[in-house]
């Protein structure tokens, strides 16, 4: 079951997904197997017939040494799709890297403090210093709480332009659980006033945090670490003379550096969320698009993550057991074909890719009172079906035209109607996709109808 169902039957309580498993005697066989999930899932999505992308991904709480997420390009998609035009490199935003805008050099040549009133934000900051956000470093203070109950107060300074990845940041605590006696994060946040007076031995200067925020502010408790947790992003070491808080509401420093005013904390770490405009690693010239996506498949080379907790072993060369090599692969089913609807639609309803279609034809018949057309029908029903051509007969007596209506509206690839056009002993077959409408012989609606799904799927 969906932990927290939403979106209609985007995230439905119950959905189906394909899982598998690889195990391997060493990591060369594990890459190995991953690679040909890899090139098995594209070929599914790619004959799916939808526009897709696979990205390199966050492993998030199932771990291992790298993955890949495969996306239906969708506007109504949950996750942001960041990718340059070369084809690459994609990314979910989650796990994206880039290089951010270079910085402004800095306006300040000495170091001092100033009456900066009502300047709690970046935006009031740079408009009341009349300069850059890139020449200012900001403070952001977060609670992360241990599978242990341990409660650890984390400062992050990072480039004033720049926005923490949260994904990021959750995966570097995970690292540095141990120190604390934890092993996992089951929170993170952004702490609230009311959160604050749990901890605060006295009231913060937010907005006015500096990065060398003094460790007095924490009140002494078991479940909570004594001293905060300073982690820097690179966007923030770089800068000379800079600006920020100096630890006193509406007050701020200028011209500061690291190894003078404020001590650089050990943990340098890339902790900046990529966005769209950025440069792309791989070739500067080339810049990071955004787009929407929705999950349907997600690849993971699991390593010896779970082997070793779960004691899954065979007996090598030397008659010594050996750990295996694991991956783990899985397509969310009933995801993609509600995907599909999210991608690929117009007013008048779905329009089913051809591959994923839940039936391929369907036959209307405009004038149930007429013979000919009944007879023609469910002639070419039974006929298509029983060739594997999977078809609907709407034999329902109603106008032609709400008939149509009904099969624009749930997408069905092929239309074909026994209407005038059977005086002449031929049907008219309209394409969903296209619109597109051509008269066709009896005898070739079959082998035309197979030729064009083949084309589809091939």
């Amino acid at each position: 079951d969906e932990i927290r169902p939403r979106f209609g039957l985007m995230r439905g309580r119950e959905f189906i997904m394909k899982d598998a498993y690889s195990f391997d005697l060493d990591e060369a066989g594990m890459k190995q197997s991953y690679e040909k999930m890899y090139y098995a899932y594209n070929n599914i999505f790619r004959r799916s017939g939808l526009a897709f992308r696979a990205v390199e991904a966050d492993s998030g709480a199932i771990g291992g040494s790298g993955s890949q997420e495969f996306m239906i390009l969708a506007d109504a998609g949950e996750d942001e799709v960041l990718y340059t035009e070369d084809g690459k490199y994609s990314a979910n935003v989650e796990k994206a890297v880039s290089l951010p805008p270079d910085a402004e050099p800095s306006a300040f040549k000495k170091y001092e403090k100033l009456d900066t009133p009502g300047t709690p934000t970046i935006a009031t900051l740079c408009d009341f210093l009349k300069c850059s956000a890139t020449q200012i470093v900001k403070n952001v203070l977060y609670q992360v709480t241990y599978n242990n109950g341990m409660n650890v107060l984390v400062l992050v300074s990072i480039r004033g332009d720049q926005d923490v990845n949260e994904v990021k940041l959750q995966n570097e605590l995970v690292k540095q659980a141990d120190q604390y006696g934890g092993e996992t994060v089951i929170a993170l946040t952004v702490p609230d006033a009311e959160a604050q007076q749990k901890w605060a031995a006295k009231p913060l200067p937010l907005g006015y945090i500096a990065p060398d925020l003094s460790d007095d502010y924490i009140q002494p408790s078991k479940s909570l670490a004594p001293k905060f947790l300073r982690m820097v992003d690179p966007t923030a070491v770089e800068l000379k003379n800079f600006a920020t808080g100096a630890n006193e509401s509406g007050h701020h420093v200028v011209g500061a550096n690291w190894g003078e005013q404020f001590q650089l904390s050990k943990l340098v770490v890339d902790l900046r969320k990529a966005q769209a405009g950025d440069r792309a690693l791989h070739n500067p010239s080339q810049t990071l698009k955004s787009a929407r996506g929705i999950e349907v498949g997600h690849i993971f080379q699991l390593g010896l993550e779970y082997s070793k907790s779960m004691g899954a072993t065979y007996t090598n060369e030397q008659g010594e057991p050996a750990l295996m090599y694991m991956g783990c692969y899985g397509v969310g089913v009933s995801r993609l074909a509600q995907a599909a609807v999210e991608q690929s639609y117009d007013k008048d309803g779905i329009i089913w890719p051809v591959a994923i279609a839940p039936y391929h034809a369907i036959v209307v018949i405009p004038n149930v009172t007429d013979a000919n057309q009944v007879q023609t029908a469910e002639k070419l029903y039974a006929d298509l079906n029983q060739a594997g051509v999977e078809t609907l007969l709407d034999d329902r007596d109603e106008r032609a035209g709400v008939k149509f209506k009904d099969a624009d509206l749930v997408g069905i690839p092929f239309r074909i109607v026994t209407g005038r056009s059977l005086q002449s002993g031929k049907v008219e077959v309209v394409k969903r996709a296209t619109r597109e409408s051509q008269e066709i012989v009896l005898e070739q609606v079959l082998p035309t109808l197979k030729q064009w799904i083949a084309e589809a799927i091939s």
